[in-house]
């Protein structure tokens, strides 16, 4: 059945093979991060099965009950939301936060079933997503975070690159590190995770710039693609093929390349603007916009390019392809991170894996 995305686990294990390999060489622990394959079971199991793993982060309490079997720590990204703070409780071992009243509302459900959930504070470094901004509201905060009994602040976070496309440092992480320092001093806190960010801060490792007592990085895409995501270098020993997408051609026509008549707007309220190519050999596939990021995937044959899509038809150029493609033959994608999230969450794409 198509669309069919395709997932090498061979290839998944040994870009979590060289990833760790490098995370080990500077002491710092691996939290592999699931949401962009949407947390998909039989990935998260193979790859458990390396021993390579230190904590499995996803931002989705719902993807983190899959993983109940897995003896692996579980790590919650997103700031937790107070209506899904049972759940938390259930199936999650450290969540990440930066709101006190959520806490407060973890606490008191910690307290219900006798447990001790904890917790990693995250800080802000200027990318402007979440996290503490003032050091004075982080310390504020903290005084009173450490007064709820079935709290355990383990550590302190930070994401960069996400939202704001700031760059992981050596200053803005080593404002980090310093500010551990000080909760150990002033709150005698036990800090034993100081995660320094995600793939895009990966580069430092290879410039001996990330700060010594960052001791742990959540890696997503490095695993997925093999490149670091600062300036997207590719890491060696790692591959970018590892999910690939193969669609279907459901019409292949020799049309203009300019659509004519008056034109208005598209079906997503834009106004496409064409290059005229003259005429042009034109496939449509069986995918379209509500399956994938159709901006992140990347013909596998070169000589086709990507000229449009609508919802459910995606439409190639292939005049130039030394392929001579018909009706009900497959082209192949690679695909970008976008491109596979979109892929994995779809339920009209259907997965194959090969072992």
């Amino acid at each position: 059945m198509y669309p069919k995305l395709e997932i090498n686990i061979p290839k998944l294990k040994e870009n979590l093979k060289a990833i760790s390999t490098l995370l080990k060489k500077e002491n710092l622990s691996l939290t592999m991060v699931t949401k962009a394959y949407c947390a998909d079971e039989y990935i998260v199991s193979e790859l458990s099965k390396t021993g390579l793993i230190d904590y499995l982060a996803d931002s989705r309490v719902e993807n983190l009950k899959n993983f109940q079997k897995i003896n692996i720590p579980k790590i919650l990204l997103r700031i937790p939301m107070i209506s899904e703070v049972s759940d938390l409780i259930d199936y999650v071992d450290i969540s990440f936060n930066s709101e006190y009243e959520t806490i407060k509302k973890i606490n008191e459900e910690a307290k219900k079933k006798d447990k001790v959930h904890r917790i990693v504070i995250m800080v802000d470094l200027g990318d402007l997503r979440e996290g503490f901004f003032e050091e004075k509201d982080l310390f504020e905060n903290i005084e009173k975070i450490k007064k709820l009994e079935n709290i355990n602040i383990i550590g302190l976070a930070t994401n960069l690159t996400c939202y704001g496309a700031v760059l992981p440092s050596e200053e803005n992480l080593s404002k980090l590190v310093s500010i551990a320092e000080k909760l150990k001093l002033e709150y005698k806190l036990n800090i034993q995770m100081i995660s320094g960010g995600n793939s895009s801060s990966l580069f430092l490792i290879n410039q001996g710039k990330l700060p010594k007592n960052i001791n742990n990085l959540r890696i997503g895409e490095a695993i997925l693609l093999g490149r670091e995501t600062a300036y997207g270098s590719k890491i060696d020993g790692t591959y970018d093929d590892a999910f690939k997408l193969i669609c279907e051609i459901v019409e292949n026509k020799k049309k203009v390349s300019v659509p004519i008549g008056e034109q208005g707007m598209d079906a997503f309220g834009n106004k496409p603007v064409f290059v005229d190519k003259g005429f042009m050999q034109r496939a449509i596939l069986g995918i379209g916009r509500q399956d994938v990021a159709i901006d992140s995937m990347y013909p596998v044959d070169e000589l086709i390019e990507i000229i449009g899509a609508s919802s459910d038809h995606t439409i190639v150029d292939i005049t130039n392809s030394q392929k001579k493609y018909v009706v009900g033959d497959k082209i192949e994608f690679k695909l970008g991170y976008s491109g596979i999230m979109s892929a994995s969450t779809s339920k009209y794409v259907k997965k194959q894996y090969l072992d």
